[in-house]
C-alpha cells in the first residue's frame, strides 16, 4: 500500500479537478445535467483511480488503476475541447486545463511503465 498523497500525479490531478469545478460554475444552466457532470466526474476519476490503486496490494494493482485514470485524463481531454468550441471556455482558461490534462497523461504513462517494470 502507498499513500497517494504522495505522488506528485495525484497531486496534479487534485488540483486539475478543483480547476474543472471551479471552471464549469460558469458553465450555462441548461449543462447543468450534460457537459458540466461530465467533466467534473472524468476530472475527480482520475484523482479517485490513482488514488484506489494506491490502496490495493502492488504495483501491478496501480498500474491497472492508473490505466484507467489514463483513460479518464483522455476523456477530459475531449471534453474540455467540446466546452471550449461550444464557448463555455475562454482560449486561455482551455489551454491551461488541456496543458494540465496532458501533463498528467504523461506521467500516468510513465508510472505505468516503472510499475511494469517492477
Amino acid at each position: 500500500m502507498q499513500d497517494f498523497h504522495k505522488l506528485q500525479v495525484w497531486t496534479k490531478a487534485h488540483t486539475l479537478t478543483l480547476q474543472v469545478y471551479r471552471q464549469t460554475r460558469q458553465f450555462p444552466r441548461e449543462e447543468l445535467y450534460g457537459l458540466t457532470p461530465q467533466m467534473r466526474r472524468a476530472a475527480a476519476s482520475v484523482a479517485t483511480n490513482i488514488a484506489e490503486g494506491c490502496g490495493r496490494g502492488g504495483p501491478k494493482e496501480l498500474a491497472q488503476f492508473c490505466q484507467i485514470a489514463l483513460g479518464s485524463a483522455s476523456e477530459l481531454e475531449y471534453q474540455l475541447l467540446l466546452a471550449k468550441d461550444l464557448g463555455y471556455l475562454e482560449e486561455a482558461s482551455y489551454q491551461l486545463l488541456d496543458g494540465q490534462t496532458v501533463e498528467i497523461k504523461r506521467m500516468l504513462t510513465a508510472l505505468v511503465a516503472r510499475l511494469r517494470e517492477a
